[in-house]
Formats: C-alpha cells, structure tokens, sequence
C-alpha cells in the first residue's frame, strides 16, 4: 500500500515520542505510522532544530533565491515610478539607466514589480478600429509637421476655466508649447504661435482638426489663423471631421498632460501654467519616448532652418496661373463674376488656372478654394 505522508501535528509529536521511549527501530516506527524512512527523519530534523513549530507544514517555496532582485534596486523602481505615475517599464529603465550606472532588471521584470506594488492599474479593453487604407503622411523629419490643438478644457480651483493650447512637433515628439489660455480665440492664440516660430523658427506644414480659430466656413476651410500661416509658408493640414487618430501623436501627448497636470488642477490660470511648464521641461528633457528607441524628444529635436521673416508676403504662383486681388471686404473679380470669399481674405491674392474646357481652379496658396465653372455660359462659382 503506498505510504501516507500527510499527518496532523498530533502524529507528527507522535511519532517524535515513540522515536525517545521506543526500542523500536526507525525503519519499525515508519511503518507503524505509515510514512517513509525519509518523511521520518525530516521530521526528526526539523523537531530538533525548530522544536514542535517545525513540525507545522512548510511552504514549497526556497527561503533563498539567487536571481531575486536586490531589495535598493526594487525601491529604486517603485520610487521612480511614485514620481513618474504614468511612466512604464521601459521608460522607468530608460530613465533610470541615465542616472545610475548598474544592472538594472529587464522591461518584463520591472512590470512585475508594479503590479506586485500596485502600482499598475488594469487597462480596460475597448474594440479597435482597423486601421485606414490610406494612412496620412507624416512628418518624416524635425519639422516636416507641426500638430496643435486645444487640449480639453477644465475647471481650477477659482472655477474659472483654462483652455489649454499644445504645440508639438510630430517627428521628434517634441513639446513646442503648453499654454493654458482663459479662451480659445483668435487674438489670443496668435502670440503664441509667434513666440514659437520666433524660437524654433518654421515648420514646413501645421496639422489641426476642423474646429476654430483653425478652420472657419469661408472657402477652402481658411481662417484668420491658417491665412496667417500660409502667408508665412506654412502649409495648413486638417484632419478629417471626427477623425482624431489622424492627430494621433498629439492626441496621445494630451492625455499625458490630462494625467500629469490636471489631478488636481491648480488654484488659478498664472498657478496651471507654472505646472504646464514643469511638465513641458520634464516631457522634453528627461521622459523617454518608446517611438524615439526610449530617448528625450530633446535629443531628437532640431531648429527649423527656416526662421521668422521680416514680413509676410502674399503667396506666389507659377506658370499658367491668373493673379486676382481680394479687397479689404475680401471680394475677387473671377473674369466676370464678382465672388465673395471671407473676410479672412482680406487684400489677399488668389490664383486660377484653366484645368479643363471653361473650367479654372481657384487656389489661395496650396489651398483649393472652388471653381469657376463657364461651360452654360453664364460663369458661377463652386466651392470646394
């Protein structure tokens, strides 16, 4: 019959008193009781090393493990993720690496630790969207792409709301501004913008959605804001209407900002902004970004070549282009209609060019306003 291990501790202390006051044998005494010679001696070991609380089951566990990770390097972790809440595995290594030269444990083994700390919260599951057929292009390089938008808006604790203006550069991740505003308006955005480009110099294209001071409903989606940027040489991107993830990058650096700056929000604008501008430092110079191979978007980011102008200038045209100058109610005489564009246009200069029999496209820089369409005879204009 096979030999029965398990015992309560009264027969363990059993079979410890017969083993003191019996004549009998050990090989004897295990049969007696049914266990093995070798359950026998490990329970005389541990009775005379720990008395009768070493005859209580032990846990199958080693009391020593070679590769356990060293207790400093554990508190390392779990302090620089206290300090970072919203950093994960491979940026707190990353970010750690920088500062202290040691074996640190891999990605895999720092996430463990988060979670045994509960320092992780679960994720919850939502469907995916596949992704498009077309996929937007994106800025290759340092400032091929701008992305701006207005961060949601939230309460202080004046309860008076702050609008937060973010500027990024889409290749290198870099934060260019985080500006809490009292409104999203036109003439206050603007300084902003040009505090930028007098620093960074300019981009090559600026990515926003369709809302404003962005985009208005005057041909082509033009505003006062995106005029100002073409006549800088800057190209105006947007993004399809309820297509956020077009935006993605920025997207992403907002709800970093939501999760580090708003919890709790400040007492007032000047208080929020001195918040956004240690966020900003810490965001640009020392937290590591996964797309960038774990580096600081400041070790990415570059000046753009391009720098402030001494003025702006109107677009230019090429070859095959007809030149037509807006007055300052922002109408155009296209052959012989008289259009009203926007005021946004304002002395601006539009182009057309004859893309087929008695048709012309109308352009304001690279921007497609309509056409004027002549085929019945009487010219008419279709916006674009």
């Amino acid at each position: 019959m096979p030999w029965k291990e398990s015992r309560t501790v009264d027969e363990r202390l059993s079979f410890i008193a017969a083993c003191s006051e019996s004549d009998e044998s050990l090989a004897a005494l295990c049969r007696r009781f049914g266990v093995s010679r070798k359950t026998g001696y490990k329970w005389l070991d541990r009775y005379d090393e720990l008395g009768p609380p070493g005859l209580l089951d032990q846990p199958s566990v080693a009391r020593v493990h070679p590769a356990q990770t060293p207790l400093e390097v554990v508190d390392a972790v779990v302090a620089a993720r206290k300090a970072h809440p919203t950093w994960g595995p491979k940026k707190l290594r990353s970010w750690l690496a920088e500062r202290e030269e040691r074996p640190w444990p891999a990605h895999s083994t720092i996430g463990e630790m988060l979670k045994r700390h509960g320092l992780v919260r679960p994720r919850r599951r939502r469907p995916r969207v596949p992704p498009g057929q077309n996929p937007l292009q994106r800025g290759l390089l340092p400032n091929d792409v701008w992305c701006t938008d207005f961060k949601g808006h939230f309460a202080l604790g004046d309860r008076s709301r702050c609008h937060p203006l973010t500027l990024n550069d889409e290749a290198s991740r870099y934060l260019l501004k985080c500006e809490g505003l009292a409104q999203p308006r036109h003439e206050l955005v603007m300084p902003h913008y040009e505090l930028a480009f007098r620093e960074f110099g300019l981009p090559d294209a600026m990515r926003s959605d369709n809302g404003a001071p962005f985009a208005s409903l005057a041909p082509g989606g033009l505003s006062k804001l995106s005029v100002w940027w073409i006549r800088l040489g800057i190209k105006p991107l947007r993004i399809d209407p309820g297509q956020p993830q077009q935006n993605g990058v920025l997207e992403r650096t907002h709800r970093t900002i939501k999760a580090e700056t708003t919890r709790p929000p400040a007492t007032d604008l000047p208080g929020q902004q001195r918040v956004f501008d240690r966020f900003r430092h810490e965001f640009n110079d020392e937290r590591p970004h996964e797309a960038l191979a774990l580096k600081p978007p400041a070790r990415v980011y570059t000046r753009s070549r391009r720098s402030w102008p001494d003025r702006l200038r109107e677009p230019e045209y090429g070859e095959g282009f007809e030149v037509r100058r807006c007055d300052r109610s922002g109408r155009a005489q296209l052959r012989s209609l008289n259009v009203n564009f926007s005021s946004v246009l304002a002395n601006g200069h539009l182009a057309m060019r004859l893309i087929s029999d008695d048709l012309r496209e109308v352009v304001y820089g690279p921007i497609v306003l309509g056409r004027l369409d002549e085929t019945t005879g009487k010219p008419r204009f279709i916006r674009a």
